[in-house]
């Protein structure tokens, strides 16, 4: 079984008596330990995607199964702890909290979860140590480079070992060489197992996971594994510089 299932699921808006489908009747499986990128240009429905995906918007119609857990009849607080437990977000510009310490920052999650604050401290730092941070366990993020700064973003989102980690434009606040360290760091983590979903609107960068689905007009235009297709197993990390 998938650990995410969408079946026939849309998202539809009405605004001024139009109907707008953000999303138009989408079936897709995520397996485990999968690392693929949803990829689309601006308005074409790949964010509207991710939040439904994320258990942060709920579809107009369809079904939604994570983690073998129906997600359209879940109540308020179980949508919460899914959230919190089984589902990791990283975005374009970190939302790190500027008052709080890398380390505190990572604990976050875990805050919320009720854990003992030793164990808290415990599972922050070696989700440090997984993106080579851990020296800079008690610094503040203006003390950090960008760079730095989304390392501790993915620490959180890996922190409560999560079942799947959306990326959301993860490099589009970076300079291209910072840009691809930190995708060589997703796909390592994809390699160890981990499942990651990477949000992009640039071809470039979604060249990196081995499957790519791309969203225009709210349907599914493309949906390509490169290991069938025949593309080789290491990718080429190529992030471009930003203007």
């Amino acid at each position: 079984m998938a650990l995410v299932e969408l079946r026939n699921v849309s998202k539809i808006y009405h605004l001024g008596g139009e109907e707008i489908r953000a999303l138009d009747d989408i079936s897709l499986d995520i397996d485990g330990g999968e690392f693929i990128s949803i990829i689309g240009p601006s308005g074409s429905g790949k964010s509207t995607l991710m939040h439904i995906l994320g258990c942060l918007d709920s579809p107009s119609k369809g079904t939604i199964r994570l983690d073998d857990t129906m997600i359209e009849k879940a109540s308020q607080r179980e949508l919460a702890r899914i959230r919190n437990q089984k589902i990791g977000f990283v975005f374009q510009f970190f939302n790190l909290l500027p008052k709080l310490s890398v380390l505190q920052n990572v604990e976050l999650p875990m805050v919320y979860s009720g854990v003992s604050s030793r164990e808290r401290r415990d599972r922050a730092l070696e989700a440090l140590k997984l993106v080579e941070l851990e020296n800079r366990a008690k610094h503040r993020p203006m003390q950090l480079s960008g760079g730095q700064q989304q390392r501790t973003a993915i620490a959180r989102a890996l922190v409560n070992s999560p079942k799947i980690v959306f990326a959301d434009e993860p490099t589009g606040n970076l300079d291209s060489h910072t840009g691809e360290a930190i995708l060589q760091l997703f796909y390592k983590l994809s390699q160890e197992g981990r499942t990651i979903a990477l949000v992009t609107h640039d071809p470039e960068i979604a060249a990196v996971t081995p499957r790519r689905i791309e969203i225009r007009d709210g349907k599914i235009a493309r949906n390509v594994d490169a290991k069938l297709a025949g593309a080789g197993s290491t990718p080429k990390f190529s992030v471009p510089t930003q203007n």
